[in-house]
């Protein structure tokens, strides 16, 4: 195992890991030059389409004798879960800092995280080419923050090449091999799933001891179901099949498995009937938001179960459960790591499965006590109780970090007041740059906040965030009827001080994307017991008498009279249909 180098790259998004993680991939000769593209780790469409890592992807090298197994990493505060996992799976990282834009929020974020672990780090700068970078001063961040001398760290252009090799050098001098194992039995970390049809559930595997064969018999730790091995192999960076795999290596097994729940993140395969202990594994991810999907048509709920099961095996921080509405029909509620987890997971649905889905307004968790004493936790924005029943609520709130230059300072103290936020203190961080830290409503960190205070800063600013306690919380329901009936997916919890102006934007959005139905539409806001906000959309116009010419003006008013009966009759009787769309545009941020 001396020869073996495991290691991730760690930063902000869209700081270059995935084109740094390219040129690793050239300069190894991992893949021919004229197979090279770019972000050939991000394998989803997604992520080429947004310039962003979705999933931590593994990939094996070979330099100068060398076995190199990076996982490369997303760098949202929202996909924190697969860099969790993806580090507890090496022995270094390399902290991947832009020399356009410096330190920013997350870089902390995923700092702390590597040294908890007791990571090897390894600090480098990218996109020093760039004719916008600043190297001396981001360097002499980066030494302030690792506390080290300004000459241990290197600079690189993923973009022309210039300081990969020089990385890579140092990254084998200094991370260390894995620990020589000390059992023949053996026992494997698994830190992803993939499904294939044909091939069943494939596993993605650290092994810590021992070696794993095609053929060999094998078992899960927690759930005790076995297998045999049907393929063993690398990434490289596509599944390779190489028939073992040995102590220290990272590589996957093909289980041939099809049905979900057997296999979970975290969990460890041994050989099968052994008493090899179960090794370390992952803190269960905790939902950060909640939101309903359904199908659009109930025929499709069976597809979507199967498709939400799929999609738990590749992205282990989703979770789900089975509910039902009364207009909405079956569907499920599902936990999510933030709002472009929810973006990505919806989008994946219905890109992948080809379903059509409804999704309802996200939340997040509240406690509530009601007069009667009883104490609820609600998911739900539908099923949060009436306010006349309401004695108290609590909300979780969160402690964030801002990095943000000081020239904005002013702009985002406002931001932080609009939001609830309670500045807990000020650092100077470096020249011209400022660490503010904030406690706030998750809530409100929800409402929008990141695009926020990208926009007020032009981009300069960054934020992330940690979970913390429940308090007490000022908050109502806020519902919007339409033609006389709630629609559950437009509820929403908004701040009692604002529910006014809640009411009136979403019912003035729903007005302006609605359809016009064949009868008058009333569409309200309604919170606080009582009709905040009413817009009407008028109803589809039809000159029923165009088809007449001349004639008696009584029989032209005869067939207008009739309409207007017939419009009457379908406004007591109809039913507004409401399009996919418009739920859509509904959920996503103002």
């Amino acid at each position: 195992m001396q020869n073996i180098r495991n290691f991730s790259i760690i930063a902000h998004i869209d700081h270059g890991k995935s084109t740094l993680a390219d040129r690793f991939l050239e300069v190894t000769r991992t893949i021919e030059a004229r197979k090279m593209r770019d972000q050939v780790l991000d394998s989803m469409d997604l992520e080429r389409e947004r310039g962003i890592t979705i999933k931590m992807q593994p990939v094996r090298m070979v330099y100068e004798g060398y076995e190199l197994n990076l996982i490369d990493t997303p760098g949202h505060i929202d996909f924190s879960y697969e860099v969790s996992r993806a580090l507890t799976a090496v022995e270094g990282a390399i902290l991947l800092v832009d020399a356009t834009q410096g330190v920013q929020a997350q870089t902390l974020t995923t700092l702390r995280a590597a040294r908890d672990l007791n990571l090897v780090i390894i600090p480098v700068l990218s996109k020093i080419d760039s004719p916008l970078a600043d190297v001396s001063a981001v360097r002499e961040q980066v030494a302030v923050l690792l506390e080290i001398d300004e000459s241990e760290i290197l600079g690189c252009s993923g973009k022309t090449g210039e300081g990969v090799k020089e990385v890579l050098d140092t990254m084998i001098a200094k991370i260390p091999p894995p620990k020589a194992s000390q059992v023949k039995d053996p026992a494997a970390l698994i830190f992803d799933f993939q499904y294939s049809d044909h091939q069943g559930v494939i596993v993605f595997l650290r092994l810590v001891d021992g070696v794993i064969s095609k053929g060999q018999a094998l078992e899960f730790s927690a759930s005790g179901r076995s297998f045999n091995a049907l393929e063993v192999g690398v990434f490289a960076p596509a599944p390779t099949p190489t028939g073992t795999l040995t102590a220290g290596s990272i590589g996957y097994v093909v289980t041939g498995i099809k049905e979900p729940g057997f296999a979970r993140v975290g969990d460890t395969i041994r050989a099968k009937g052994s008493k090899t202990p179960a090794l370390p594994g992952y803190a269960e991810p905790k939902p950060v938001v909640w939101a309903s999907v359904y199908p659009e048509s109930q025929d499709d709920f069976v597809s979507l179960r199967q498709a939400l099961s799929k999609l738990r095996l590749s992205d282990s921080s989703l979770s789900f459960e089975e509910e039902s509405s009364g207009i909405l029909g079956r569907g499920f509620r599902c936990g999510l790591l933030g709002m472009l987890h929810l973006e990505i997971v919806t989008e994946r649905l219905r890109r992948e499965f080809k379903l059509t889905l409804v999704i309802t307004s996200p939340t997040i968790q509240y406690e509530v006590t009601l007069k009667d004493g009883k104490t609820i936790t609600v998911y739900s924005p539908a099923l949060f109780p009436e306010h006349g029943d309401i004695a108290s609520v609590h909300e979780p709130y969160v402690d964030a970090e801002i990095m943000v230059p000081t020239t904005y300072l002013g702009v985002i103290t406002t931001l932080l007041y609009e939001h609830e936020a309670t500045i807990t203190s000020t650092d100077i961080f470096s020249e011209g740059r400022m660490l503010i830290k904030v406690s706030m409503p998750l809530r409100e960190l929800m409402r929008n906040f990141f695009d926020k205070v990208k926009s007020v800063s032009q981009g300069y600013a960054s934020v992330s965030y940690e979970m913390r306690e429940l308090r007490p919380a000022d908050v109502a329901r806020l519902d919007i009827v339409v033609a006389d009936e709630v629609v559950p997916a437009f509820t929403r919890i908004v701040a009692k001080h604002r529910a006014y102006e809640e009411a009136v934007a979403a019912v003035e959005k729903l007005h302006g994307i609605l359809p016009r139905q064949m009868f008058t539409t009333k569409i309200q806001g309604q919170a606080l017991g009582r009709i905040l906000s009413s817009k009407t959309l008028s109803a589809l116009a039809k000159d029923v008498t165009q088809h007449m010419y001349g004639g008696d003006i009584t029989r032209k008013m005869k067939l207008r009279e009739k309409q207007k009966k017939g419009k009457k009759k379908m406004l007591n009787r109809g039913k507004v249909n409401i399009p996919e769309d418009v739920f859509l545009k509904m959920v996503k941020s103002e």
